[in-house]
């Protein structure tokens, strides 16, 4: 039921946004990835192979985005374990980027939770970004991420993009806790990644991808440990999306 209010609000949106194509550009996409497991800031949150289907769009500046993850191995039978919803707003000034937004996690097993966030980029070298988020209902407490990348031209028409990220946990319950069973404020996970995206045609892409995550301190390591599904806090992980623009 979950995933389908969601659904349902994802569809009015688009609708809504669609209508005023006659006002200006209206751009979106849809993609389907596969991947070897789900890991989420450094919890591995499966145990074998998920798929995760996505859809957007935007509408000068303003977007709607449905995200859903199917774990294929779920209580032994597949089955989607979580439905988000974006809802955001992104400009620029100068050589900066703006990314203001609302994040409703709609979860299977668990309770559902919601995030505001704020994320700001600076156009230079490696594109430093900075992005805080704000639990303010399961959770009550905010996680913030450092993240540097680049991409890279390659033959025809490929592009290789490199990132590395790390991260801040201040008492976000959703985060875990520490060996005391506390909410802590400490450094949580780094992580390294490496993406090709393959053009297929104007529309399509393909994008394999591989990254390692690793915990930052003796409190994530415990959390980390703790939600994994397995128990694990060093994850290397890949998988290949498939991406239409529209």
């Amino acid at each position: 039921m979950k995933a389908l209010r969601l659904i349902a609000v994802t569809i009015v949106l688009v609708l809504t946004l669609t209508a005023a194509r006659t006002y200006a550009e209206v751009s979106g996409s849809a993609s389907a990835g596969v991947f070897s497991n789900y890991v989420w800031r450094g919890q591995k949150l499966s145990n074998s192979i998920v798929v995760q289907p996505s859809v957007g769009i935007t509408y000068e500046g303003f977007g709607a985005n449905l995200w859903a993850n199917y774990d294929t191995d779920y209580t032994d039978q597949g089955e989607l374990t979580e439905t988000d919803l974006t809802l955001n707003y992104t400009f620029s000034y100068d050589k900066f980027s703006f990314d203001v937004g609302y994040i409703y996690y709609g979860l299977e097993g668990a309770d559902d939770t919601q995030e505001l966030y704020a994320s700001v980029a600076y156009d230079m070298l490696l594109s430093p970004t900075i992005t805080v988020y704000y639990d303010y209902d399961e959770g009550e407490g905010a996680f913030v991420v450092v993240s540097l990348g680049h991409s890279f031209e390659l033959p025809a028409g490929m592009t290789l993009s490199i990132g590395a990220s790390a991260s801040y946990n201040i008492e976000n319950k959703v985060m875990g806790t520490d060996s005391n069973g506390d909410e802590f404020s400490d450094f949580y996970n780094g992580e390294v990644s490496a993406a090709v995206s393959i053009p297929v045609t104007k529309a399509i892409s393909i994008e394999p991808m591989v990254a390692y995550s690793f915990p930052l301190s003796n409190d994530a390591e415990d959390a980390i440990e703790a939600i994994s599904d397995d128990g694990d806090d060093n994850i290397l992980y890949g998988g290949i999306t498939v991406t239409l623009s529209f």
